[in-house]
């Protein structure tokens, strides 16, 4: 299916003193997007409230889940959804397991076949706390959690479209919290190195062995080491470099059809700066639009 970009400006998940910063990434990378298959997701500037949830900004972050729902909604193609924060993510996932097929031609309603997704989740963090479990309470921590099934009320997928343990795929995770780490032993959630990073035949295989015939990409751009990406909100060392990054994602998309994916975690200091790191963003999205040519609109 042909690509279509969702660019979600969303800053609210994140409580990094760049946090406000994930917008400006996501309106840099839209700039270089082709306009006929690009739709931006009207994020609300204010903060927004925790209301008792344990989610900073939870108010708002349930309202933008909403927005791009929407947004998806009304779009045809596979989303490559541009944030902002990794809770770009959250409705792109939900949208996928609704409506995919294995072949991911048309959508379909037979709950039986909406459970061949995988999940790629190419991060130096987890993102596997709640709101129980978080030190910091921000929802960028939050959203694979949340995409499995558990989480605060409205954010977490529910039954029919929650994405189970044994089919998420984690890597170039580098900073793992307690819960986190409990969370992963007690489902033995399938967690690749850096070094597994550069060889797709092991990225490969372990999406192979949950099953699944398709697969939803999530990269954080902290995935990649801070030598290669200036505008990272959380910078991580030893992360991977983009030539294997780019690599790796050609070939899976190569082997798996592509469900979505996302691309997060841009938080530019300056304009200036935004331009000397798009030439490696823009590469990630190539290898991800890669299993399809744009759509028109």
């Amino acid at each position: 299916m042909p690509a279509t970009f969702v660019v979600v400006p969303q800053w609210q998940g994140s409580v990094s003193a760049r946090a406000m910063s994930h917008a400006d990434g996501a309106a840099a990378i839209q700039g270089d997007l082709p306009a006929s298959a690009t739709v931006v997701v009207e994020v609300p500037v204010e903060a927004g409230e925790a209301l008792d949830t344990g989610v900073h900004r939870y108010s708002t972050l349930l309202r933008v889940r909403e927005l791009t729902a929407r947004a998806l909604s009304e779009v045809g193609g596979t989303p490559i959804m541009i944030g902002g924060d990794c809770g770009a993510a959250l409705a792109a996932v939900e949208f996928a397991v609704a409506r995919g097929t294995a072949t991911g031609d048309d959508a379909s309603s037979d709950p039986a076949d909406r459970g061949d997704l995988a999940v790629l989740w190419l991060d130096a963090h987890p993102d596997l706390n709640t709101p129980e479990t978080s030190p910091s309470g921000a929802f960028n921590g939050m959203v694979l959690r949340a995409i499995a099934g558990e989480g605060a009320e409205g954010l977490a997928l529910g039954p029919d479209t929650r994405v189970p343990p044994s089919r998420l795929v984690l890597g170039g995770i580098r900073a793992i919290d307690d819960g986190e780490r409990e969370f992963i032993d007690e489902h033995a959630v399938s967690v690749l190195t850096v070094e597994d990073l550069s060889d797709p035949t092991v990225v490969i295989a372990a999406l192979e062995e949950t099953g699944a015939s398709r697969v939803f990409v999530h990269v954080d751009l902290d995935v990649l080491d801070p030598s290669s990406l200036a505008g990272l909100s959380y910078p991580m060392p030893f992360g991977v470099g983009p030539t294997e990054l780019v690599a790796l994602l050609k070939a899976v998309v190569a082997r798996f059809p592509l469900a979505g994916a996302s691309i997060a975690g841009f938080s530019p200091a300056s304009p200036d700066v935004a331009i000397d790191d798009l030439p490696t963003i823009l590469r990630v999205v190539g290898a991800l639009a890669s299993a399809a040519a744009p759509a028109s609109r």
